[in-house]
């Protein structure tokens, strides 16, 4: 089982399927996976994208390639950790530093397909599509193309630009080795599937989902009924996004000050234990930034020793055709729970609210929807023409603007309504301010 799990195959075409062979012992392929997210420019564009708070001045605040940096660094100590206890149960099979390097790897992946303005540009992209499916240029779309775009997500798009994207358009993408593409999956289904969960989450678009099928098949997670079985390696990446983004939101919040520090005591209390908040609270020698910054740290550490617990623990149920939701419903530890959960109110409360984060917010609205009106459009101009050089001035010139990212006359209206999201959610937030002006005439 763990030999398919942790394959070492790489895609670059339907005829082209193959494995390292020549494999240094310091340079192991899923350390070469962990280079190619690295040095992609996807992974750079992270640095200027929002996490929580869009533009900020603070330099010390989050933005999605410092998150993605410390989520993998959680990550690979929950793989060392489990890699020990996987080793022991299959020796011949396990190398413990493959397992960290997997995950540490899909860690650092696991937002490279989110959009400018964080999750606020993903609910723009959703509503856009939402008010205007019924006009004429999206009724062309299959009912499963329309609701790729309806329920949008992340996590499928992160799954598109490594598979796809980047490095080799239509080539296999970073060409990373399937167990990577594996531990990156959080929801292995498509968008159709989202109207019968009641979630709009899901992990690949219909243009993947070949693609999709023929990667689980080879690592052994398609069901009998056709479904597909998470990877038991992404339960780790998840809950290491979880442990991180609850409580560095909350150090955000309090760097800029929307937040007090007798806000999070009751959080850090349940992780910490009483003693050691009353310990840094007391501490009059740091300021308020630092004494969060050390029972952040302090519970990152208490959380991933209990996330890896429990991974051993349930380690049969996540293997089976029956897995778990997530690892963080099944702790044991509920003081654990209750500070999670303390944390992501206190987040709809008082952090998602604030006033300059809706301002900024509904900025990004505008931006994404001018980005979005020029750019569809004009692809369905191109679509309906039978000679190129017949576009409007205006469409011609949008299209032009997107480099080599336009779409082309030989793709399929989906295929080019997709490759302008790909071009939008690829986006750093101040190259959407300024495209957004430039189609707007404010960039004279």
């Amino acid at each position: 089982m763990w030999q398919m799990l942790l394959s070492k195959k790489r895609y670059y075409s339907d005829d082209e399927i193959k494995e390292d062979e020549n494999q240094e012992y310091y340079r192991s392929s899923f350390h070469k996976d962990y280079d190619r997210i690295i040095f992609s420019n996807s992974f750079r564009r992270l640095s200027k994208k929002t996490q929580v708070h869009p533009l900020s001045k603070n330099d010390h605040v989050h933005n999605r390639l410092t998150h993605s940096l410390e989520v993998a660094s959680v990550g690979r100590s929950l793989g060392l950790r489990v890699g020990e206890f996987l080793s022991k149960k299959y020796p011949h099979e396990i190398n413990p530093y493959d397992v960290a390097y997997i995950i540490q790897t899909a860690c650092l992946a696991h937002d490279i397909g989110n959009p400018p303005f964080g999750h606020a540009g993903e609910e723009v992209i959703k509503e856009w599509f939402e008010t205007n499916r019924n006009e004429d240029f999206l009724k062309e779309l299959s009912q499963n193309e329309i609701e790729d775009f309806i329920y949008i997500d992340g996590n499928a798009q992160s799954f598109r630009v490594v598979t796809q994207i980047e490095n080799n358009l239509f080539g296999g993408g970073m060409n990373l080795t399937f167990a990577t593409l594996g531990a990156l999956v959080k929801y292995p289904h498509p968008s159709s599937n989202c109207k019968n969960i009641g979630k709009s989450k899901f992990n690949y678009f219909q243009s993947e989902a070949k693609f999709f099928k023929l990667l689980f098949d080879e690592l052994g997670l398609s069901k009998a009924d056709g479904a597909f079985k998470r990877h038991p390696l992404s339960y780790l990446m998840e809950a290491a996004d979880d442990i991180c983004y609850g409580l560095l939101d909350l150090q955000d919040a309090l760097e800029l000050k929307i937040i007090t520090l007798m806000d999070v005591k009751n959080i850090f209390t349940l992780i910490c234990g009483e003693e050691e908040v009353a310990k840094v609270y007391a501490n009059e020698c740091i300021e308020d930034t630092k004494k969060v910054s050390k029972l952040v740290a302090i519970s990152i550490h208490n959380l991933a020793v209990h996330t890896m617990e429990i991974f051993e623990e349930n380690f049969d149920d996540i293997v089976s055709d029956n897995q778990p939701k997530d690892l963080i419903d099944l702790f044991t530890k509920k003081e654990f729970q209750t500070a999670i959960k303390e944390a992501k109110n206190l987040g709809s409360q008082k952090i998602f609210n604030e006033k300059r984060k809706i301002e900024l917010e509904l900025g990004a609205y505008n931006i994404i929807e001018t980005l979005l009106e020029n750019l569809m459009h004009a692809s369905y101009e191109l679509y309906k023409k039978e000679d190129e050089s017949k576009l409007s001035f205006r469409n011609k010139r949008a299209l032009e603007l997107m480099g080599e990212n336009r779409p082309h006359k030989m793709q399929s209206l989906y295929g080019m309504y997709q490759r302008v999201v790909d071009y939008i959610v690829g986006m750093t937030d101040n190259h959407a301010k300024y495209v957004a002006n430039q189609l707007n005439g404010m960039g004279i």
